[in-house]
């Protein structure tokens, strides 16, 4: 109900065509083109990071508002003066390293969604010591065919495996002429020790760092030049962050902002988004 009251409102002020109405899928993209070394290193690493899940879902059981009480300069990076990030945001990105705009909510969080939104700058070990199972399915994840995209095998690679969001051109829209990185979503990004790259800290909930196989435990490769997109490390130097932490949740692809090639110019998609209720 919420991505279609954004592509009506964006419908009626002439949005073009190339908004992705239905086929935005909210994720988060951790890496691209990943190869496990086996089928058994693949299960045993998906057992590991969904074991992390579950404690989540033992911490939120009914969600969390996202957000931090840092601050950051839009686009992050950038030499703007910065301010509070707050919590319950709705971001506009330019691309996934260029967070534009924040849009905040129009509400203080009740009491009940503060506390679960810093339950993780508490002690959090008794969920650790009571989620020792995992009680969801998480059989259906991955391509459904035969495993092929994720154990590895180096005749056998695809261009699929290294797949970039759908805003990248794979698909575009019915007349439109010309593909577009923006959306609008959630960051989840955080600082890091490294002085190289880093970013600020968007959100405090959910720490990705047991997720990611930084010693190759599981891993054999990535089909592509980028490795983690949580940040990456290079050969495993304790802080050397080469690739910034750019995690996110898409919710809605806005796509171009070249209005002549079908989509809609930045002013007013900013427009809109701050009608948002």
């Amino acid at each position: 109900q919420f991505l279609d009251s954004i592509f009506n409102a964006m419908d009626a002020v002439n949005g073009g065509s190339c908004m992705d109405d239905h086929d935005t899928d909210p994720h988060v993209s951790m890496s691209r083109g990943v190869k496990f070394k086996s089928s058994y290193h693949e299960e045993q690493y998906f057992y590991k990071v969904n074991l992390e899940v579950a404690v989540w879902q033992t911490m939120y059981p009914s969600g969390v508002v996202i957000g931090s009480n840092s601050k950051a300069a839009f686009p992050p990076g950038s030499r703007s003066s910065k301010s509070y990030v707050g919590y319950g945001n709705l971001y506009f990105f330019f691309d996934r390293a260029n967070i534009t705009k924040a849009f905040n909510p129009n509400r203080d969080l009740y009491n009940s969604e503060s506390y679960y939104s810093s339950l993780s700058s508490n002690d959090v070990s008794a969920f650790y010591a009571k989620t020792t199972t995992i009680d969801f399915d998480y059989s259906g994840s991955g391509s459904n065919d035969n495993n092929q995209y994720y154990e590895h095998n180096p005749y056998a690679w695809n261009a699929a495996m290294a797949k970039h969001d759908m805003t990248d051109g794979w698909d575009l829209p019915p007349n439109c002429n010309q593909e577009g990185e923006t959306f609008l979503g959630i960051p989840l990004s955080q600082t890091s020790g490294s002085k190289l790259q880093s970013t600020s800290t968007f959100q405090n909930q959910f720490d990705f760092e047991p997720l990611v196989d930084r010693n190759y435990t599981y891993m054999q490769s990535f089909g592509t030049n980028h490795g983690w997109l949580i940040g990456e490390t290079l050969n495993n130097g304790p802080g050397s962050i080469v690739d910034k932490d750019t995690s996110h949740i898409p919710l809605f692809y806005t796509g171009t902002t070249n209005v002549d090639m079908g989509g809609m110019s930045l002013s007013n998609l900013i427009k809109v988004v701050k009608n948002i209720n």
